[in-house]
């Protein structure tokens, strides 16, 4: 087994003059979940979206199970077994929740190209399975995205994500506009995933989850790594004077600067 899950080295994303992120060395180990922070503008977003091929690099490498990678777009590091689940969702407004969790891995009953004819028992029982797993309720599942609360359609894109993921699940700020109870639910939804031994990156600018939820944080600050501390050894004082540049880091972190 490789020593990290997922690894990057020197990963730079320059939008012509603009810097959004500077040789950034990052790794995750399996099993692990991870946060990563910072300011806006700090190169979080960017980050993700270099790892998961919604834009190409501009210089730098990305190794998932100790092999280098190329992905071309998401549906590439998808096929790795990455699952995303973005801010705004990528969910299909006019479709039910099945069509929804199997968008783009629909289950044929006969595979005939535009003729095909889908396996709609098959991809509903499967929802139900996974639903369940994640410990997602959704009242009716026949129901359109359209017509479900943001909660709910939160929950879909993560138990989407949950279901299919099999090396790594990164989310970006998943509860930002989630009530509590709904953010409870997510909450859980994670350690759940940690329990299975799935890895995680939660990007997040909520400190409280953070220390709740991760193994070690990892700040970002003006597209650089800042520095990366376990979340056992460190506190939300620190955290933030890292996120905004008051103190030097220290430890771990050090070698990541």
């Amino acid at each position: 087994m490789a020593d990290y899950v997922l690894e990057t080295r020197g990963l730079t994303k320059h939008y012509g003059g603009v810097r959004a992120l500077e040789e950034a060395n990052f790794n995750l180990r399996p099993g692990e979940h991870v946060a990563v922070v910072g300011d806006n503008g700090a190169g979080k977003s960017t980050f993700v979206r270099q790892i998961t091929g919604v834009e190409q690099k501009t210089a730098g490498q990305i190794f998932v199970d100790g092999r280098e990678v190329h992905f071309a777009d998401p549906l590439e590091a998808r096929d790795a077994g990455i699952e995303t689940v973005f801010q705004n969702l990528a969910l299909a407004d006019d479709l039910d929740v099945p069509s929804n969790l199997f968008l783009g891995r629909e289950i044929f009953r006969f595979p005939l190209g535009p003729f095909s004819w889908l396996d709609r028992r098959q991809m509903r029982q499967r929802t139900l399975e996974a639903l369940q797993k994640t410990a997602v309720k959704i009242p009716n599942i026949d129901n359109t995205i359209r017509n479900m609360s943001g909660g709910q359609r939160q929950c879909v894109a993560i138990a989407r994500a949950a279901a299919f993921a099999s090396k790594l699940v990164i989310m970006d700020e998943p509860t930002a506009a989630l009530g509590v109870q709904e953010t409870a639910q997510v909450e859980n939804i994670i350690r759940g995933l940690k329990e299975r031994g799935i890895p995680l990156i939660l990007v997040s600018h909520n400190l409280r989850q953070v220390f709740d939820l991760v193994d070690r944080i990892w700040v970002f600050r003006r597209g650089r790594i800042a520095g990366v501390v376990d979340r056992d050894k460190t506190t939300g004082n620190e955290v933030v004077s890292m996120i905004t540049g008051v103190t030097e880091t220290r430890g771990e972190a050090s070698a990541f600067a």
